[in-house]
């Protein structure tokens, strides 16, 4: 099935800026996903709320609000502006899930374009994994070869202290002065 290439609604940095890493997951914020999918938080969170049970834990969850400050902390710039109530923060299925729920077209494309910027964020950190584990399989390598290096050495500093010093030896056989 060739590849459809799409257009992007909205810059992949904007979108990938706004992925952050809370509790060992990628997540996104709902006021975040509200702005992205250009509806107010309050209306997202209205229409979550109504489907609730489409968001389990893994799919949804709210911050806490250490979470938040810690989150808020890492802006030198505050474009958080008046909030009184702390965020609820999606998982990569939660937003998925969200599509679902908004029905609009502009979220429909939005998640797709959200959805594919998660996977290659995952293939990233794949292939990250699998060139870590090559740097580390050569640095085992190298370690084992100085090891060895190292053994070779040795054995050609006894050869040479052995040639320098040899040890007289007892002569074996028939000498001239024995006839």
């Amino acid at each position: 099935m060739p590849e459809q290439k799409s257009i992007s609604i909205i810059p992949d940095e904007l979108v990938i800026n706004k992925i952050y890493h809370i509790r060992n997951q990628k997540i996104m914020l709902d006021s975040d996903l509200a702005e992205l999918y250009e509806v107010e938080t309050r209306a997202l969170n209205q229409a979550v709320s109504r489907n609730i049970d489409r968001f389990p834990e893994d799919f949804m969850f709210q911050l806490t609000q250490n979470e938040f400050e810690n989150l808020k902390s890492q802006f030198v710039t505050s474009s958080w502006g008046g909030r009184r109530t702390i965020p609820y923060a999606f998982t990569e299925h939660g937003v998925l899930m969200l599509s679902s729920v908004l029905k609009s077209k502009r979220a429909i494309q939005v998640n797709i374009q959200v959805m594919r910027i998660f996977t290659r964020i995952r293939q990233m950190i794949t292939e990250n994994t699998d060139l870590r584990l090559e740097i580390d399989g050569i640095k085992k390598a190298v370690h084992n070869q100085n090891q060895n290096i190292e053994v070779v050495f040795q054995y050609l500093d006894e050869l040479m202290e052995k040639k320098d010093n040899p040890v007289p030896r007892k002569r074996i056989g028939f000498m001239p002065d024995d006839l």
